[in-house]
Order: C-alpha cells, then sequence, then structure tokens
C-alpha cells in the first residue's frame, strides 16, 4: 500500500514537473532524485506556478531549484518574483543573482543593488549586438582571415558579452557565425582538415587508485531557448534594408517613410504577419519544412498569423492535386495558416500597378527573344526598345492584356540598370503572354506576371511583416527593395536563411519531378523521397520532422550538407516513445519443438512497452507459442563459434518471452546445405539460461500458418552523399534502395492494424502500414532500422 501511494506521489510531481516546460528525461531523473525533486517541488509552490509556466520561466525554475545558494534561502522568493514576471530572463542573470544572494547571506538586501548587479531593466538590442560584433570583427580581421573556421569563436564572443553582459547569448552567436560566413564564405577542404597536434610527453604514471566520477543530471541548455529573438519588432521596420548600388555611381537606400509604417501597423495593429508561399507545382519537401518552421513558427512565437499563400503565377505547371496537396500537408505538420491566399487574388490589383510603373517611366514592353535577351544580358546591352515612350508601353501593353499580340512576341520588363554588378537588377521581366487558362483564376488572363514582380508586390499588398526565405534569394533584395521604392509600396523586413540540403537525396523540384514522371519512384509519395508525403507514408511523424529542421536552427551561416543520419536519429527518439513492439520473422525458418504435444496452445504475455510493469495489462499483448515456430533463418547456422549468439546444432538459444530451445537435430536439402528445418526441444522449466534471444511468430493453432505480411525495406535513395553535384545522378541511383519481402510471418496482434500506425519489429527496426495494405494482407514500410550512429549534441 505505502508502495502505491509513493508511486502516485511520484506521478503527480511528474506531471508537475512536466507541466512547467522540462523534457520528460529531465522531469523523470528529477523525479528519481529525492533532493532536487525537494528543492524543485518547494520553488514551484514559492513561485506560484503549480498550474505550469511557460517553458523558458521553467527552465530557469530547475536551474534556482539546484544551483541556489542554500545560505541565502530567505531571499529565494524575492529572487523568483524576478523569474516569473520575465525581469530576470537569461542564465547569465540568474548565474550573477546566484553571486549576489550568496554573498548577501542572511543579511537584508537593496533591491536597487540586486537589479543592478543582475542586469535587471536592461535590454540589449539586436542593432546593438550586431554593432559589437562588427567592431570585434573589425578589431581581429586580420587574424580571422588567417586563421579562417580554426578561428576560436570563444573568444570572439567573449568580448562581446564582456560589453554587453546581458546580450542574449543565442544572438550573440547567430550573428557571429553570420559574420564569419560572410567574411570567410563557405568552408573549403582545407578548413576541414584536421591540424596535427605534437604529441606532449606523458607525465610518469602514478598509481593511483581510481576515482568515481558522478554524472550529475544539467538544466537545460541555451540550446532551447528562442530562435525566433534575432527578428525586429514591426514597429521597428523604418531603418534601410538595403543599399542598390547602381553603375552610374548612385545608391539607393531602401527603407519605409514614416507615413507607410503608420499606415501599415493601423492596418495590421502591430501584429507580425508573415507568409509561407510554395509554387503549386509539385509536393513538398522537407526543404519546405524547414520554411514552414521559419514561417508560421515566427508568427506563433509572437502571437500573428502566417499567410500560406500559393504563388501560382505559372499557370501551365500549377495542379489542384498540388494545391490540395499543399494545404493538407501543412496541417499534417502541425501548423494553422491564419488565411490561404494565391498570387492570382491579386492578379488586378498587380495589373494595375504594373500601368502605374510604366507611367512612372519604370518599365517597358519590350520585343526580344529569350535568346536575345540573354545575349543583351550577357553583354550588359540595353534593349533597343528600352527608351520607347511611356505612352507607346502604356498602348502596347493592353494589347497584351487584350490578346491582340502573340504569345512570346512581348514582355513587360522592369527599367532597372542593365549595367549593374548584380545580374538581378538586369531589367527582369515582370510580364509574359501566355494563352493558357488558370486553374484558379480561369480564363480571364492570357497575361501573368513574373515571381520577380509579384513577389515583393504582394507582400506588401498582405502587410507581411517579415519576409523570410533562403539564401539562394539574397541576391534578389535588390530588385525586390527597387521595385516596392519605385511604386511607394511599403517595404517588409527580409531575412534570408541556409536551406536545407540532406544526403543521399534530391530536394530540387526539377529532379524529383523526373524522378516521379519517368518513374524511378513509386510516386510523390514513395518512401524513398524526402517529400513529406513521402515521410509520412515512411512512417516518419510530423513532429521528429519539426524536432530535425529546429535542431538545423535558422541562422545564415551553415549552408552544408545534413547528414542522413541525423534525421534518422530524431525519427527514432520519436518512435521509440510512440511505437508499440511486436515480434515479425522476415525470412521464416521452421523449427518443429519435438517435446511439446502437437496442437498445444500457450497463450504467452508479450511487451508493447519496455519498461510495462507486471500489472498493466494494456501494455502486454497475447501471442501464441505452440509446436510449430519460425525464427529468422539469418539466426541459425550449421556452424557455431563464440561470438555468435544465435541458434546451432547442440546449442540453446532462448525465445523472447517464451522459453529456452536446443537445436537435436537439421533437416537438410538435397544439396546438403540449405536447411529445411530444425528440430529442438524447449525447457519448460526455463532453467538454462543462455545468452542468445531471438524472436520468433508460431504457428496460431494445428495446421495454419502465422499472419503473412508483406515486408518493404528502405535504404538510402542514392549513393553518393551530393547526388545533385553529378552530371548523370540518376546513374547514381541505388539499385537496392527498396527491397521487397511478400512473405514475412507476424504475430497475431498485427491483424487488426490500420493505414499509419507504427510499430517496433524486436530486432528489426520501426516500421508503419502501408496505404497498399488490403483486407487480405497487410504491407509494412520500413521507417528506420535500429541502429544509430548519429549521436545528439545533447
Amino acid at each position: 500500500m505505502t508502495v502505491k501511494n509513493e508511486n502516485l506521489d511520484k506521478d503527480k510531481l511528474l506531471e508537475q514537473f512536466l507541466r512547467i516546460g522540462l523534457d520528460e528525461r529531465t522531469a523523470r531523473n528529477t523525479v528519481a532524485n529525492n533532493k532536487v525533486t525537494a528543492n524543485l517541488n518547494a520553488v514551484i509552490h514559492e513561485a506560484g506556478v503549480l498550474e505550469g509556466c511557460d517553458k523558458a520561466i521553467g527552465n530557469l525554475l530547475y536551474t534556482v531549484a539546484t544551483k541556489y545558494p542554500t545560505n541565502a534561502l530567505v531571499h529565494r522568493p524575492i529572487l523568483l518574483k524576478y523569474v516569473t514576471s520575465n525581469k530576470i530572463k537569461m542564465p547569465a542573470q540568474l548565474e550573477a543573482a546566484f553571486s549576489f544572494f550568496s554573498a548577501a547571506g542572511q543579511e537584508d538586501i537593496k533591491l536597487n543593488e540586486f537589479e543592478d548587479k543582475c542586469g535587471v531593466g536592461v535590454e540589449v538590442s539586436v542593432e546593438e549586438i550586431e554593432k559589437t560584433v562588427n567592431e570585434v570583427f573589425e578589431e581581429h580581421k586580420n587574424e580571422i582571415l588567417e586563421q579562417r573556421y580554426r578561428t576560436n569563436v570563444g573568444d570572439l564572443f567573449g568580448q562581446v558579452r564582456k560589453k554587453h553582459p546581458w546580450a542574449d547569448p543565442k544572438i550573440v552567436k547567430q550573428y557571429i557565425d553570420s559574420k564569419l560566413f560572410e567574411l570567410l564564405g563557405e568552408r573549403t577542404a582545407a578548413d576541414n582538415e584536421k591540424i596535427v597536434k605534437k604529441k606532449k610527453e606523458k607525465p610518469a604514471k602514478v598509481d593511483d587508485k581510481p576515482v568515481a566520477i558522478v554524472s550529475v543530471e544539467q538544466p537545460p541548455s541555451e540550446e532551447d531557448l528562442n530562435p525566433y529573438l534575432i527578428f525586429p519588432r514591426p514597429e521597428d521596420n523604418y531603418k534601410v534594408h538595403t543599399e542598390v548600388f547602381f553603375s552610374n555611381g548612385t545608391i539607393l537606400r531602401c527603407c519605409n517613410t514614416k507615413e507607410l509604417l503608420e499606415k501599415h501597423l493601423k492596418a495590421t495593429g502591430g501584429r507580425v504577419l508573415t507568409r509561407f508561399p510554395p509554387e503549386p507545382n509539385g509536393y513538398l519537401h522537407i526543404g519546405h519544412a524547414k520554411a514552414m518552421f521559419v514561417d508560421f513558427g515566427l508568427a506563433k512565437e509572437r502571437g500573428g498569423g502566417c499567410y500560406l499563400r500559393y504563388d501560382d503565377t505559372n499557370p501551365e505547371a500549377e495542379k489542384k492535386e498540388y494545391i490540395d496537396h499543399i494545404e493538407e500537408i501543412v496541417k499534417w505538420m502541425g501548423w494553422e495558416p491564419f488565411k490561404i491566399t494565391y498570387t492570382s487574388d491579386y492578379f488586378q490589383d498587380l495589373y494595375e500597378l504594373a500601368v502605374e510603373l510604366i507611367r512612372r517611366g519604370h518599365a517597358y514592353v519590350d520585343h526580344q527573344t529569350p535568346d536575345e535577351i540573354k545575349e543583351y544580358r550577357e553583354k550588359k546591352m540595353n534593349s533597343p526598345w528600352r527608351d520607347r515612350p511611356v505612352a507607346e508601353s502604356l498602348k502596347l501593353f493592353d494589347e497584351m492584356k487584350q490578346g491582340l499580340i502573340e504569345e512570346g512576341k512581348a514582355t513587360l520588363r522592369m527599367k532597372q540598370d542593365m549595367q549593374s554588378d548584380n545580374f538581378n537588377m538586369y531589367d527582369l521581366i515582370a510580364y509574359r503572354i501566355k494563352f493558357t487558362p488558370h486553374p484558379h483564376a480561369g480564363d480571364k488572363w492570357c497575361i501573368y506576371p513574373s515571381y520577380d514582380y509579384a513577389h515583393c508586390t504582394v507582400d506588401s499588398l498582405e502587410n507581411i511583416t517579415h519576409s523570410l526565405c533562403t539564401l539562394e534569394f539574397e541576391t534578389r533584395r535588390a530588385s525586390y527593395y527597387w521595385l516596392l521604392h519605385a511604386l511607394d509600396l511599403y517595404q517588409p523586413y527580409v531575412w534570408e536563411y541556409s536551406r536545407l540540403n540532406v544526403s543521399n537525396n534530391v530536394l530540387s523540384k526539377r529532379k524529383l519531378n523526373r524522378l516521379v514522371t519517368e518513374k524511378w519512384v513509386d510516386g510523390w509519395d514513395d518512401p524513398r523521397l524526402l517529400t513529406l508525403a513521402g515521410l509520412r507514408r515512411r512512417g516518419v511523424t510530423s513532429t521528429a520532422i519539426n524536432a530535425f529542421v529546429r535542431g538545423m536552427g535558422i541562422t545564415r551561416s551553415d549552408c552544408s550538407l545534413i547528414q542522413f543520419n541525423r534525421l534518422e536519429y530524431h525519427i527514432r527518439e520519436e518512435l521509440n516513445k510512440t511505437a508499440a513492439r511486436a515480434m515479425v520473422v522476415l525470412q521464416p525458418l521452421k523449427v518443429v519443438i519435438t517435446n511439446l504435444e502437437n496442437g498445444s496452445i500457450l497463450d504467452l504475455d508479450a511487451k508493447k512497452w519496455p519498461e510495462a510493469q507486471a500489472d498493466e495489462a494494456s501494455a502486454f499483448y497475447k501471442v501464441p507459442f505452440s509446436n510449430i515456430v519460425y525464427i529468422e533463418r539469418s539466426d541459425f547456422r550449421l556452424k557455431d563459434s563464440k561470438d555468435y549468439y544465435g541458434l546451432a546444432p547442440g546449442k540453446s538459444v532462448l525465445l523472447r518471452y517464451a522459453y529456452p530451445i536446443k537445436c537435436t537435430d537439421v533437416i537438410l536439402a538435397d544439396d546438403k546445405e540449405t536447411v529445411l528445418e530444425i528440430r529442438a526441444e524447449y525447457d519448460a522449466s526455463k532453467k538454462s539460461k543462455p545468452k542468445g534471444v531471438l524472436h520468433w511468430v508460431a504457428q496460431p493453432s494445428p495446421g495454419v500458418n502465422p499472419l503473412n505480411v508483406e515486408v518493404r525495406l528502405f535504404d538510402k535513395l542514392f549513393l553518393s552523399e551530393n547526388p545533385a553535384e553529378l552530371d548523370d545522378w540518376l546513374a547514381d541511383l541505388n539499385p537496392h534502395s527498396k527491397v521487397v519481402i511478400p512473405s514475412a510471418y507476424a504475430v497475431p496482434e498485427l491483424r487488426n492494424a490500420v493505414v499509419g500506425d507504427t510499430f517496433q519489429f524486436e530486432r528489426l527496426g520501426y516500421f508503419a502500414v502501408d496505404k497498399d495494405s488490403t483486407p487480405e494482407k497487410l504491407v509494412f514500410n520500413r521507417t528506420v532500422t535500429l541502429r544509430d550512429s548519429y549521436k545528439s549534441s545533447k
């Protein structure tokens, strides 16, 4: 009875610790430590957060419980008020508080001195951090250029923190990383070479007894801090966004006027508005998962909204199938759009603004062919129609709209700077003629805006506060802001982050489309692809994907290729907690138990979860044990060896959840090599203790084979880490990326599994029920193996 009450109390404490935002592992370790449990429980009561609190506050409370000086407990309630009111919100402030109270002990304190020591009320802006980082880099520029990526970043970090001790360390690190990349560019092979250090002479060996080292559970690290803190508030969007350098020596400094910003803030109420703008010309992939994490995540964190905006400017490539898929997959990923819009919703506005652009002398109708445009751009030459009269361009643009000009005979181009050093200022095309009905807008239009014209304009029309995109769009900043400036439109804050590249796969939509249309894979949701539909079909959860992309961060500096096993690590972490255990034999080998009566069926208990307790009935499933069982063919050898733990003639193994069995005879085929059947005896008393443990499946009743299922084993789609760099990338496809096992045997428990259910097949890996399953036969996809070659940095 006492034990049950104790367990009940521990369960309540665990729930309480989870409510303040501790991760499950830390919470469980805390409950197992009576001293830390008592301290944390007292801190939670003193802080008045019995109903829970924000994760960031909870992490600080955990640190108070584990590090607060015991000689000053009288002052702890004061500190907790500052923590829960967000006046103390960083680990550095907390450490300063510990030092202050430790020195004060039981003596009275002055709050103004305490606040001064802990940086209470001190706000270090992003601009101040950026300025200081620039100063530190300027001071050490020569050393950094010499040492490149071997530069001691910790020293740079320390110098910034010395000037701004209360600056957010996460933001400081992000700006240092960004500045390093800006100064040094991509890592080279030489940067990654290890420096060979001279071996130090070993000191004389002292024959001391080994000292036991006790590991202490550390509080959550600063990596759990808010990754969105680097972005400014909407009301701060009045500074120069970018400088556009023209070939004539003039400089355009793009920023919002006071009037434009006030009008924008009045329309939005000061809310953060972002947008996730996919093109509906294919299925979303894992790179889009990162974009969603950035766009939807920032809006959610700031209490704003994120538009799901279909960038549907090309009617030839778009399909309703893709539109429906995108909306469905966004919700599956856990994101809720503030509003769903289409660029085509703004076609009339975009047309009217294009007319205004012509009137202002910033656009003209051009008749060059695509080849001529390419040639003139390469030579930095103006189009012969660039300086035609405004009235003429207005008339021709109207004729384009009315369908009076043939497709390919005219375009509307922005009059930017053909002699610029930035090729994205080479009079980009704003409108093309296409006599193609639009999936969303119908047949109203025969001219369609380009991405370069529509994207920034619709951002402004929707009052987007933060326009976030990947680094390959950085060179388009100039044209983005040039156009908004030319039309006197509100200018969103633009920020680029590194795109996500994962090894042994391709994420280019063009390449993905080719794999699908040429049937190299089995559709957009083929489990070998890194499309989100493919990952879901494989059995990967949206939670695992989001954990993976969060781990990548949203900085500008990391453009490296992410190893596939890093994604697998997050998948295992998730499925290990959610996937029930079951037994399946892929390549069945028949074993006849000769000392168990034919027709005798024993119903045994098998665990669904490793930590299942004996009194938890729901944590077990029944598995039949009969005189005919099946083991993996690979778990039997004719010749035994010391390092082999499987079954062999004269050797015993334990059948998991069942009994030890000993091989007494082997039935061979005529070739005297192929094993047809094994004869064995089982140890009903379980007195023998063999080392090897095998999974197995038995006949559920005499003469009836076990449940027959199909199992699909997936491996990396490409042999090379970066197939996108290869000229003949299709030749790099892994011929063994998909192996189908048509007749595996499974325990009866799996009979009622439905599409999407996930399981851990013991000793084999994690598997999910595929949509190809029928009432007659289940199909399972291997999500990931059990072996983990990637170690988390936690």
